[in-house]
């Protein structure tokens, strides 16, 4: 039914590509392989760690227990009126998940195109990109409680969504595993969100002036492969800090020392600063230490250069976080999930 394999290098597992072991690991491909690992691990007394893309995974010691890698596949879909509702299995490739959309002119997710991962870990983090989270378009999923093996469906406001936030990263954490996710996408009158500037840029740089979903997918893509790393090439985990936060007499005191704080209201009380800003002020963008660094076009973005520790790369997020806190008095939050 399930092989688990001793000692298994978790190296091509996750896309900082950290060289980390699990000392029992195995591959599940439907709902009852899950099951059986969970009566595995129950039975030997084994942690686990559900492992999906490995995308927004930095290992920074050997899993001493047993490692789940969920690689369930299918997509379907079902269409009322004006709207499908699309169901992908977590294993599923979250970038292919889209195209298999837009390749249905299913509209919703174009702005999402790109983002490394698997559909698992979608609701989990609300991934979002260039003005678009899950959240907009999420329909429901089922989750396996890992407890009771009994399987739960969660609606949108089931997962409390909220900035790279949900149920599954707060109280839910460790008790589910996500198995499908269902999104709610139009099948025509396309609502397209072209808000994001580099995105209206790269429009007009294409002589674009009404775009389809699709020309909203190709331009996404485009910026991502310009700005951005390839995990294949360059391990990274996207952007490892979130944006934080602050409220706006904390921003106006900024404002008075720096006056080209960039920021985004939130509401009367509430700014969001660019994480990637107060980074580069503080003279990190681009700098390497040892095998990791800071990327050189995005200073959200650290990255492996062959050979880093997970241990080397959590001390600069340490270092960075330590650093912007003394420049601004901002604590940078983590977006990235941290194994210890």
């Amino acid at each position: 039914m399930i092989q688990v394999v001793n000692n298994q290098s978790l190296k091509s597992y996750n896309t900082f590509g950290i060289e980390a072991k699990a000392k029992y690991f195995v591959i599940v491909e439907n709902e009852k392989g899950i099951k059986v690992a969970l009566e595995l691990a129950q039975k030997n007394q084994w942690e686990i760690f559900i492992l999906n893309g490995g995308s927004n995974s930095l290992f920074i010691n050997d899993f001493e227990g047993l490692v789940i890698k969920i690689e369930t596949k299918g997509i379907s879909y079902k269409i009322e009126n004006d709207f499908a509702f699309v169901t992908a299995q977590a294993g599923e490739n979250w970038h292919n998940f889209v195209l298999f959309c837009l390749d249905h002119n299913f509209g919703g997710l174009e702005n999402l195109s790109l983002i490394p991962g698997n559909v698992g870990t979608s609701p989990m983090q609300n991934i979002g990109a260039y003005g678009t989270e899950i959240k907009d378009s999420f329909f429901s999923l089922k989750a396996l409680n890992i407890q009771t093996h009994e399987i739960q469906e969660f609606t949108n406001a089931d997962c409390e969504f909220d900035y790279r936030e949900s149920f599954f990263k707060n109280e839910g954490k460790n008790r589910f595993i996500i198995l499908e996710a269902t999104y709610k996408l139009t099948t025509k009158n396309h609502v397209l969100n072209t808000s994001y500037g580099a995105i209206e840029e790269e429009l007009k740089r294409q002589n674009i002036e009404n775009p389809t979903i699709k020309n909203i997918s190709e331009a996404v893509i485009h910026i991502r492969q310009t700005k951005l790393p390839d995990p294949k090439i360059l391990g990274n985990a996207g952007s490892f800090f979130k944006n934080p936060y602050i409220c706006l007499a904390h921003y106006q005191g900024l404002k008075e020392k720096f006056p080209n704080t960039p920021h985004y209201p939130m509401n009367q009380e509430v700014v969001k600063i660019p994480a990637g800003w107060l980074i580069e002020q503080c003279g990190w963008k681009g700098k390497r230490i040892g095998n990791c660094g800071v990327h050189e076009k995005q200073a959200l973005v650290l990255v492996n250069y062959g050979g880093a520790t997970g241990r080397e790369i959590f001390e600069l997020s340490e270092k960075i976080i330590a650093d912007v806190y003394e420049k601004f008095s901002i604590n940078l939050q983590r977006e990235v999930n941290i194994i210890y």
